[in-house]
């Protein structure tokens, strides 16, 4: 043990993640340690690290494919990331609970690194979907250390302050990845859209390295419930499977398909048998016992849902519908992204200042419904102002809920299950993305077939595109076709939408049941209110 970290051991409150003389969960007055916001600054770089990654190498895929060939197996050059991301995120949280969070959050960014310096020297398509699967590795590390970490190092009411930075780096990730994917991808190549992540990720080891300082853990001799992290990946994988091939590789009734869903069932019926046996289990689910921490769960998987479909389908209407061009397709989501930044900001600065946040997951779910509700009425005559003003809706919705949910699920779990709690929370919305792109995408393109079947012809013949034209390719259709291959991407957007709204609703009734637990630490007290004690957490059942 290094000669700061014994000193972070024995005057937590004095490190620079402390929190105060109480540790990491106690109250706190006056300003922040420098070192602190260098951190953070480390973090929100590594937080980009896992954001971009997937927005930098979707654009460089056509041209990869070109090279390395295997068109067949493209799919899995992002299901392989998004797999070994979902599978390793909440063995990641619990690691970092055992050992200490720093170690472990290092090993992470290390495994990501590898995993890109290997996937961008792959030299053909079974080369590059491993790699990119030890990449995902990496990458389930990365945003549950980010939060665990700041879950350390600020308590719930100060944290509020910092979610415009983190909504922030999310709007950057997602508005800059395709423009920077595409010039690095026609001006350097499209290994450098892997090799990109080495620089930021050294900035990120070395400033963590340097600054960071949370006290030491001696749960060595803690074992690691491997039967159970095998179970949970097991079920992990076969869920993430069945979203991904259902409706599109296999037919939803296929034999495939049907032994997914029945090994996906019996591995997470095996996990939660062994998870109330073990001592150290990896998803410990007397989290669940709090009310709060479930509902947050509940309303982060909708949140996920709600937010991977929208992302999926608006760049595709306006590129379809409205004629924009692909290249700028990050642009498109711009009004819905500032929305969220600037909505996330300002509920973080009133919780901060207020305690107060149970009327954010009511209002972000509420705006949420209305939001999906409102971009399901497009059609091909909807301006692109109009569609601008429905996603600004759409986005303020998610900018009240993207932050809060980690937040609140925090503040109801001990300190101790703090990397846990935060796995968790993050593996729901994940999974939410997971189901929302493939059960709203299988809605979407029945929807467009269905319509361009009806006409028969060249229209016919647009729907074997499997509504992937871009404003280009529909110039060169006949009119007939292009007119009605753009009135049946709107039906399918409507559908989409529609029932996006609907799963919304969801989480606007959840949002209610939301018990308002005092955030530890930070600011004045209310009358009568009193600290939680370090490590312990208000019930919310």
């Amino acid at each position: 043990m290094s000669t700061t970290d014994k000193q972070a051991e024995e005057t937590p409150g004095k490190a620079a993640g402390g929190a105060g003389p109480t540790g990491p969960a106690g109250p706190e007055t006056g300003p922040r340690p420098r070192s602190v916001r260098v951190v953070l600054l480390a973090l929100m770089i590594a937080m980009l690290l896992a954001m971009l990654d997937n927005m930098i190498v979707g654009t460089a895929m056509p041209t990869i494919v070109g090279e390395l060939g295997g068109l067949a197996h493209l799919s899995w050059v992002v299901t392989a990331y998004a797999l070994a991301t979902a599978a390793s995120t909440p063995i990641w949280g619990k690691l970092g609970d055992l050992y200490g969070r720093k170690g472990v959050f290092l090993a992470s960014i290390v495994v990501f690194l590898i995993g890109s310096a290997l996937s961008g020297m792959a030299q053909d398509m079974s080369q590059l979907i491993g790699f990119r699967a030890v990449q995902g590795l990496g990458a389930g590390g990365l945003m549950v250390g980010v939060m665990a970490i700041i879950g350390d190092l600020i308590p719930p009411r100060e944290r509020g302050k910092y979610q415009g930075m983190m909504a922030g780096v999310m709007a950057l990730a997602m508005i800059g990845g395709p423009l920077v994917g595409g010039t690095i991808t026609d001006h350097l190549g499209w290994r450098w859209s892997f090799y990109i992540n080495l620089p930021l990720g050294a900035v990120a080891l070395i400033m963590i390295t340097a600054v960071l300082h949370l006290p030491a853990k001696d749960r060595s001799k803690a074992k690691i419930d491997y039967l159970g992290a095998g179970l949970l990946t097991v079920g992990i994988t076969a869920i993430v499977l069945v979203t991904t091939w259902g409706g599109s590789e296999y037919a939803w009734d296929s034999a495939t398909i049907l032994l997914l869903i029945f090994a996906g069932v019996a591995a997470l019926v095996g996990f939660v048998a062994v998870q109330r046996q073990t001592a150290e289990p990896i998803m410990p689910l007397h989290i669940f016992n709090n009310r709060n921490f479930s509902l947050m769960s509940v309303i982060g998987f909708l949140t996920g849902f709600v937010m991977f479909g929208a992302v999926l389908f608006l760049p595709l209407y306006q590129q379809a519908v409205q004629g924009a061009s692909a290249t700028n397709s990050g642009l498109l989501l711009l009004p819905m992204l500032l929305s969220m930044m600037v909505v996330s900001f300002v509920a973080g600065r009133v919780t901060t200042n207020t305690g107060r946040y149970k009327i954010f997951p009511i209002m972000g779910s509420g705006l949420m419904v209305a939001g999906l509700f409102l971009l399901a009425q497009m059609d091909t005559e909807t301006s692109r102002l109009t569609s601008g003003l429905y996603m600004a809706v759409l986005g303020a919705g998610m900018g009240f809920l993207m932050q809060i949910t980690m937040l609140v699920a925090q503040n109801s779990v001990e300190m101790k299950d703090m990397g846990v709690g935060s796995s968790t929370t993050t593996l729901f919305r994940t999974l939410g993305g997971s189901f929302g792109a493939a059960i709203m995408g299988a809605l979407f393109t029945n929807r467009v077939q269905d319509e361009m079947s009806r006409l028969g012809g060249s229209a016919a013949g647009a729907a074997s595109q499997s509504a992937q034209l871009d404003a280009a390719s529909l110039a060169k259709l006949p009119e007939v076709a292009r007119e009605a291959y753009q009135h049946a991407v709107s039906t399918g957007t409507h559908a989409a939408f529609t029932l996006g709204a609907a799963i919304a609703v969801i989480g606007f009734v959840a949002a209610f049941f939301v018990k308002e637990v005092p955030l530890r630490g930070g600011g004045p007290q209310s009358p009568g209110e009193t600290p939680a004690a370090e490590g312990k957490v208000p019930q919310a059942a």
